[in-house]
């Protein structure tokens, strides 16, 4: 094996943890890690993605939840060392790539309809 072929391979599995692969209009929960003092602990945060932008390090993305009748939204950076996981839980049916229109309705209007995907046999 290469040396140089190897030093990548090494990079390549430590430096980026393994994401699924999400768009705008899929509802996602992030688990991310946050620090308090000395402790640490994990927090959930379940919502739909409004956008993805930028690309390589800098990219990132914004989920949007309702929280007591209020919108929350959050930014995440895709590549940050304190992401401990995304778990997707539905994919989207939607036609654009930036989805600001949520911000704007209440109820029915603001779900994103589901896309249908096959289920593996177990």
């Amino acid at each position: 094996m290469n040396a140089v072929a190897f030093v990548h391979e090494q990079l390549d599995t430590t430096g980026k943890a393994k994401l699924p692969n999400f768009k705008a209009g899929d509802n996602v929960t992030v688990n991310y890690k946050i620090v308090e003092g000395a402790k640490e602990r994990i927090q959930s945060f379940k919502g739909d993605v409004i956008k993805r932008q930028g690309t390589g390090a800098t990219a990132s993305f914004t989920v949007r939840k309702m929280s007591d009748g209020i919108g929350v939204e959050r930014l995440f950076p895709v590549f940050s060392p304190n992401i401990e996981s995304i778990v997707l839980h539905k994919v989207g049916k939607v036609n654009r790539s930036k989805l600001y229109y949520l911000r704007d309705r209440s109820g029915k209007s603001a779900r994103i309809g589901e896309k249908r995907r096959a289920v593996a046999k177990k």
